[in-house]
């Protein structure tokens, strides 16, 4: 029962959210109806990062204290990361063809985003290629420590290191929230909402986990 009020919660909160998007909030004057994808763009980058953090410190958990079901959990958080890395991928290739013509140019942010998805690709081909599970589990914690040592650098750094075509509507120069009321109410509904659908994404997830290593547990007992 609470559950099923939960999904219904986060129904009607997302669909609030995008209506507010496309028919409440304003436009800015530089971004006019390209100011939408702010709503959505931003919180999947957002997501991406919290989802590699998270399987980074269930990968050093792992490490200090060889539970599997560690190592099933960073598992399925890289799996998310992934997954909203796409999400914001597309996103920004979409608002890059209505602003600059064309879907992909290399522009930092464009190429860094890149780069990170080749990365944790590399993490999905390393557990495929490893049939030992605990060796398997343990080659991929380090992995996934190291990866997300790079999504900092690459999300954050590179993009301001070098000239970007990419604006930053959300913070102006004096790092002030660039928005009026409306588009304030819309973005921080938005970043809420995608993170409690991420949450519950993941912790769905960690159930599918812990129920498969109770399988594998019962498979190898018989």
């Amino acid at each position: 029962m609470v559950k099923k009020i939960w999904n219904t919660i986060l129904f009607v909160w997302m669909s609030g959210v995008i209506v507010g998007a496309f028919i409440w909030a304003t436009q800015q004057k530089a971004l006019k109806e390209y100011t939408r994808i702010i709503y959505f763009h931003v919180p999947v980058s957002w997501i991406t990062v919290l989802a590699f953090l998270i399987a980074a410190v269930y990968s050093f958990l792992y490490l200090k204290k060889r539970l599997l079901k560690y190592d099933a959990y960073a598992e399925a958080a890289n799996q998310l990361g992934f997954l909203f890395a796409v999400l914001a991928t597309v996103t920004g290739s979409i608002w890059a063809k209505v602003s600059w013509g064309t879907f992909w140019n290399w522009d930092p942010r464009e190429t860094s985003i890149f780069i990170l998805l080749l990365i944790y690709a590399a993490y999905f081909a390393l557990r495929s290629a490893i049939e030992e599970q605990d060796r398997r589990a343990i080659l991929s914690s380090v992995y996934a420590i190291l990866a997300f040592v790079t999504v900092p650098f690459f999300v954050f750094i590179v993009p301001r290191i070098y000239f970007s075509l990419h604006p930053d509507p959300v913070i102006n120069q004096t790092g002030e929230v660039n928005m009026d009321f409306k588009q304030r109410v819309v973005f921080f509904s938005s970043l809420i909402t995608f993170t409690a659908v991420f949450v519950w994404m993941l912790k769905t997830k960690f159930e599918i986990a812990v129920m498969r290593l109770r399988i594998k547990k019962l498979e190898r007992e018989k």
